[in-house]
């Protein structure tokens, strides 16, 4: 590998698969100052036109669902499951919000002495900066809204999964978006993505990641007042109380940590139970954990694939070495960047595997005493991003649903991101929303114009 390249591998095998060539700053330069020359014209098309090539991408994309899973499963080592429904969510954003240019709506607001309107304008160009754990999706919720409001995209992929990114650049060409408008730059975040930072044409940097990396980016941005949304960390509850259905809380309880290897920023990786059900459950959860289907995941059966890379499975296993295990679920031997489902058991809140972010196929378990507890407990966190609720009280489930401080709460069920509804989090969990009906709002300014009548 050189400095200017990156080799490509598969994590379930730890075979490299391509080597991706890296743009230098110079290069990412050009391609902004391109981005920057589309914008105008893309601005400018009417909103019919623009809404009709987005829904052209959409339909390019879903005569490629196939070929972008398969890639994914080979780059990001995601089961088949996850990389079509992965594939399926970019489509599917794209067709959501290709209605927006044409309901790009503003306001008339009532004043004295003339009328008073609003528009919204959008930014210019937008730099997105996507994580490795989603690639696609994550891509897919800043891309969309942002081209629907108007603006140009230039795209940054994680270095080790930058090859649906570079595809779904290219069909972009193929349904007609036209050059410029959307960006695919491979590169280093120290290079390609501080750039978008201090570049002063980028007007907005979308950011998922590290709450480490995001307060660096944050700072950056504060140099030129430039917009920015963050959607960074997690350490989501998943709350039982002991009237809940406990064979359903316990059946689905792995799959919402342990998908994607745990590698997921809404992974509910502390489990709260309420202490007169604690022992029934884990009764329950430990034959739901064993029982997973952990292969190699370019077998359809799989239900959990390998981490990204050597250095994630070093970091979680440390994790685990310090932690008290109940139980773990299968994993393979041989080659590939495996770790098993792994239940730890937690008796203090300042344990660091129920602090701490693992990023990894590990649950820690504590039990509660009452309802003001589990509050308390769920809510000792730096983070706020997702979290779920399982009782069937549905008083209850209002009451701590508006007592959780976390920006996403599922009630029986683990369901964390729909792209009709906002996401995002509370406290060091990021900044801002992506999707929902008002996603293309924050791709642009508010202009207010008064016109006097007198």
């Amino acid at each position: 590998m050189s400095i200017d390249s990156y080799t490509v591998v598969n994590p379930a095998t730890a075979e490299p698969v391509t080597e991706i060539r890296l743009a230098s700053v110079e290069e990412t330069d050009a391609l902004v100052e391109r981005a920057h020359d589309a914008f105008p014209a893309w601005r400018d098309m009417a909103p019919g036109e623009r809404a009709t090539l987005l829904r052209r991408f959409a339909g390019v994309i879903d005569v490629h669902i196939e070929e972008l899973a398969e890639l994914e499963v080979r780059n990001a080592g995601h089961t088949w499951g996850n990389a079509r429904w992965e594939a399926g969510n970019v489509r599917d954003v794209l067709n959501y919000y290709s209605a927006a240019p044409e309901r790009l709506f503003g306001r008339q607001i009532p004043v004295p002495g003339g009328v008073d309107i609003t528009f919204r304008e959008p930014l210019g160009v937008v730099g997105i900066i996507v994580p490795w754990n989603f690639p696609m999706p994550i891509a897919g919720w800043g891309f969309g809204p942002a081209l629907a409001a108007g603006n140009t995209v230039v795209l940054k992929p994680a270095e080790m999964t930058p090859l649906t990114a570079i595809r779904i650049g290219e069909l972009a060409i193929e349904a007609g978006i036209p050059e410029g408008v959307f960006t695919v730059i491979p590169g280093k975040g120290s290079v390609v993505g501080e750039r978008f930072v201090t570049h002063p044409l980028v007007r907005k940097v979308c950011f998922t990641g590290s709450t480490e990396v995001g307060k660096k980016i944050m700072a950056g941005c504060a140099d030129q007042v430039k917009r920015l949304t963050l959607e960074l960390g997690g350490k989501s509850a998943n709350v039982v109380f002991a009237d809940a259905d406990l064979a359903k809380a316990a059946a689905t309880a792995p799959y919402a940590v342990f998908d994607n290897a745990g590698q997921d920023c809404c992974a509910r990786s502390r489990i709260l139970v309420e202490r007169s059900a604690y022992d029934e459950f884990l009764g329950l959860l430990e034959p739901a954990v064993k029982n997973m289907v952990v292969v190699d995941p370019s077998d359809e059966s799989s239900e959990m694939g390998p981490l990204i890379s050597a250095h994630q499975k070093q970091s979680v296993q440390g994790y685990i070495d310090e932690a008290a295990v109940a139980f773990t679920g299968p994993a393979p031997d041989g080659d590939g960047f495996w770790v098993p489902p792994t239940v730890v058991l937690a008796d203090s809140p300042e344990q660091r595997i129920w602090r701490e972010e693992v990023f990894g196929p590990v649950v820690a378990v504590m039990p509660f005493d009452d309802e003001d507890h589990a509050v308390e407990l769920a809510n000792d966190t730096e983070f706020g991003l997702s979290g779920s609720l399982y009782t069937r009280d549905l008083a209850r489930a209002l009451r701590v649903s508006r007592r959780i401080e976390t920006g996403n709460l599922s009630v029986n069920s683990h369901s964390a991101v729909r792209y009709w509804t906002p996401f995002g989090g509370f406290k060091q969990s990021g900044l801002g929303r992506e999707l929902g009906p008002d996603a293309p709002n924050a791709f642009t300014e508010e202009k207010n114009v008064f016109i006097s009548h007198e």
